[in-house]
């Protein structure tokens, strides 16, 4: 087997880390493009959810009393 100088072994080294990182970017960067959007949040449930948890907080502290 013939001797690879070592500037072209380095240089093939950085060749395919830089591919790999190159696909890998891509590949993250095709995931979030594909990624469903966030749910809208519904801010009335939630104030009605908060105010019912308020609600039956102040009730149980009555009753413990």
């Amino acid at each position: 087997m013939a001797m690879v100088k070592p500037q072209i072994l380095a240089a093939i080294s950085g060749a395919l880390a830089a591919y790999l990182e190159q696909e890998e970017a891509g590949q993250v960067a095709a995931a979030g493009l594909a990624a469903a959007p966030a749910p809208v949040v519904n801010l009335w449930a939630l104030a009605g959810r908060q105010a019912a948890m308020q609600l039956r907080l102040l009730m149980q502290r009555r009753s413990l009393r």
